[in-house]
This record gives structure tokens, sequence and C-alpha cells, in this order.
């Protein structure tokens, strides 16, 4: 696919997971931060798993709540997706996900823009900051090295 041009990407968007987007066709990551996979789980403060991918995604798509999204593309990612930084309502929707425990900051890619996001929703025990989780970089490379994902989110590294 071509990259997108600017006029592609605003509009209503379509949610493929916690941190990618679809808008007119066009796939958007979003920038700096990165939000656990849809088969991904995490445990509660409960100690019970729960589905944590997709209540990222569940939860963005109820926050962006039909309104229109506008993305300032930065780059393309591997993968030929637009890589933006999204907007709605006025608010970054990475550090909104980031900000309510959604996503992680990925200073690999972000410089730190969303630590302090991130530090806040850990201090107050939001999203997977409630209970253990397992980095999405982390899993990722879980999945691809044959591991289930159940195994994979119960990896040993899980954060408590």
């Amino acid at each position: 696919m071509a990259p997108a041009e600017a006029d592609d990407l605003v509009g209503q968007a379509n949610i493929v997971d916690g941190d990618t987007l679809e808008i007119h066709g066009n796939r958007i990551r979003l920038w700096g931060i990165d939000a656990p996979e849809s088969t991904q789980l995490c445990r509660g403060d409960d100690s019970e798993q729960y589905r944590c991918g997709a209540q990222a995604a569940n939860d963005l798509d109820s926050f962006i709540a039909q309104r229109p999204v506008n993305c300032n593309p930065i780059s393309l990612d591997r993968y030929g997706r637009t890589v933006a930084m999204c907007m709605v309502g006025g608010a970054d929707l990475g550090e909104w996900l980031v900000r309510n425990g959604l996503a992680l900051d990925w200073p690999e890619y972000s410089r730190g823009k969303y630590g302090a996001a991130q530090r806040k929703a850990e201090q107050s025990g939001r999203g997977i900051w409630k209970g253990s989780y397992v980095e999405p970089w982390l899993y990722r490379v879980c999945i691809r090295a044959g591991g289930r994902p159940a195994n994979c989110s119960d990896d040993a590294n899980a954060h408590p």
C-alpha cells in the first residue's frame, strides 16, 4: 500500500487494536506507544486474567466515540503502516492511552514523551498497572518464538 496522503489521515477511525487505527483504508500505528496485543492477557488486582489488549481497543473506541480523528504522519513502520500522532477532540490518543494504563510509553521511539503520563497511571493503579502484565514488545517476541498467548502473558518477566 502506498503511504497515506495527509488528507487521508482525517476522518472516522476504525479501531484495529489498542494502538492501530484505520482511516479511509489506511492503517495508522500510533507513534511512541505500545498497547497490549489483541490476544494478550493481563492479571487484574484480583489476580484474575483479563483480555487487556481487547480492553485497550474497546476503551479507545469508546473514547473516540465516532468523532473525527486527525493524524499527523511521522514515518512508515516496517509493515508499511503510517506511524502518526493522532488527535481527537484536542486529545493526543497516545497520551490518553498511556495515562489510562491501556498502553505503555515506548521510549525507544517516543524518547520518553509519555513517561510522565505513564508514571501517573502507575501511581494511580490504572489499567494494566492495577495488576501484572508483560510488555507488549516482549509478548510479541514470545509469540514469534512459538509461545501460546496464555503462556506469553504469564511470562516470568511479568510486571507485578
